[in-house]
């Protein structure tokens, strides 16, 4: 099979090629995905479970991308909950090879079955950021109707859907970003926008939670806007700085079958939208990893036809 693979550590973008893998075979309690649509984080690069498996041992050449959308072709023994031939979409485990590839080996418990009306594209584009955005707000911070959020980097592609699912929760939103940033927040359903270029940070405060996508010295002053009992959740790194009376929680994403497939559900109603941008073919994968790319709404790598 065709396969984006990464060998270099000190390469960075540079250490990526497209090249042939044996197809991947199904352990127990996986399946092997035909992968229709793949989207990727340029920063997986950086992690550490990009080159080393759960035990620490080197794993190059790795296949980098861990959302995936396609139609199972095989089972693993004791796979359950999913039948060959069903359209579904996911995300892999960070420690093994990834969905830029025309197959690839998931755990079963990572998918959710694909409504016959949501494109692969899309599906492709949801799972991390879908599943982040709601466990941040809801699982992390304990949103609830009535209570005001601020979301940084509410244009992205986890900003975008959690500015979408805390307005209909009933939260008042504020968005912050770029100046150009501005209306597509707001017409996302942000009450409020701030431009963190050239308006004071301070101003959107106090909030009940701020969800952080961004780190560094944002994610510092941030913690002054959290009113007593609030929560300050980030994705970016730990906390340096935590809220005087309230929560700061750092988290990294985790799997989940059934909000993957509520999250598919508001697709298919119209009541969420997933912000793609750029759709490339496997060929050109590898330059969507550039460092200076910037291209609104996340990139999709289109494996094969739907």
């Amino acid at each position: 099979m065709k396969a984006v693979i990464v060998t270099d550590r000190d390469a960075t973008d540079r250490g990526l090629k497209v090249t042939d893998l044996p197809r991947p075979h199904a352990a127990e309690n996986d399946v092997i995905v035909r992968v229709h649509a793949a989207g990727f984080t340029r920063g997986e690069l950086d992690w550490p479970a990009t080159w080393s498996d759960r035990a620490g041992r080197d794993r190059t050449p790795s296949v980098p991308g861990h959302e995936v959308s396609g139609v199972v072709t095989d089972l693993g023994y004791g796979t359950t909950g999913l039948s060959v031939g069903q359209h579904v979409f996911g995300f892999t485990d960070w420690a093994r090879d990834g969905s830029l590839a025309e197959y690839v080996a998931v755990e079963a418990r990572n998918l959710a079955p694909l409504p016959a009306d949501v494109d692969h594209v899309t599906a492709a584009a949801l799972p991390i950021s879908g599943l982040t955005a709601w466990q941040g707000l809801f699982d992390h911070a304990g949103l609830t109707a009535g209570q005001s959020v601020l979301v940084h980097g509410a244009a992205g592609a986890v900003g975008s859907l959690a500015v979408q699912l805390a307005r209909e929760a009933g939260a008042r939103v504020i968005g912050t970003g770029r100046s150009a940033d501005r209306q597509t927040v707001l017409g996302l359903g942000a009450q409020a926008f701030l431009d963190l270029e050239t308006e004071w940070l301070r101003d959107a405060g106090p909030v009940d939670v701020v969800f952080d996508v961004i780190g560094g010295d944002v994610l510092d002053r941030s913690a002054a806007l959290v009113r007593a009992g609030g929560a300050l959740v980030t994705i970016a790194h730990p906390p340096t700085v935590r809220p005087e009376n309230g929560r700061a929680v750092f988290f990294v994403v985790e799997p989940d079958r059934v909000r993957l497939a509520d999250l598919a559900r508001r697709v298919r109603e119209g009541r969420l939208s997933v912000r793609v941008g750029e759709v490339l073919p496997l060929a050109e994968a590898v330059a969507a990893f550039a460092p200076g790319r910037r291209v609104p709404g996340r990139t999709v790598i289109r494996v094969a036809r739907d």
